[in-house]
């Protein structure tokens, strides 16, 4: 397929498609008679795949290490799983904290959903500090914090 049906059919731009495969990340297309890009639909899958990690973040470096591994045969394939291990552990670690955030956005729109009991302290939604670590134990729940005390005294943290 030339270069202009898997642009349409990838989602990517040719441009984009061009870059990849001087970067490496695509193979070299083969040449038609009249010298253009002419590639072989099995792209696609690639292609997907490596769309598939840069949304969740796989930085270039390590989508170019694991195109070259992948390029070098099935002898690679201890080490490309190792790097796709601890890309899973980062995109867990990212989706344990997103799910923190997520708690804070439920919690805040739980409080303008009772907007007759709320106070003039609309933002006061204090979390417990987000904590990474390895395997993401140990997150603290959300609490919502009543007020209390003068204008604008901070209030207590509960534990």
């Amino acid at each position: 397929m030339k270069i202009g049906e898997l642009a349409r059919q990838s989602g990517l731009t040719a441009h984009t498609i061009r870059y990849y495969e001087r970067i490496g990340l695509l193979p070299r297309a083969d040449r038609d008679h009249a010298r253009q890009r002419d590639y072989d639909a099995s792209i696609l899958t690639w292609i997907e795949f490596l769309g598939r990690m840069k949304a969740t973040g796989m930085p270039i470096r390590d989508m170019l290490r694991y195109a070259e591994l992948r390029a070098r045969g099935a002898a690679t394939e201890p080490e490309r799983r190792r790097l796709l291990e601890r890309h899973r552990e980062a995109v867990r670690a990212r989706v344990a904290t997103l799910q923190d955030c997520l708690l804070v956005l439920d919690g805040k729109i739980a409080g303008y959903a009772g907007s007759s009991e709320r106070t003039d302290d609309h933002d006061a939604i204090h979390p417990e500090p987000i904590h990474d670590n390895e395997h993401g134990a140990n997150r603290r729940a959300i609490r919502r914090q009543p007020r209390s005390g003068p204008v604008g005294a901070r209030p207590a943290r509960a534990r």
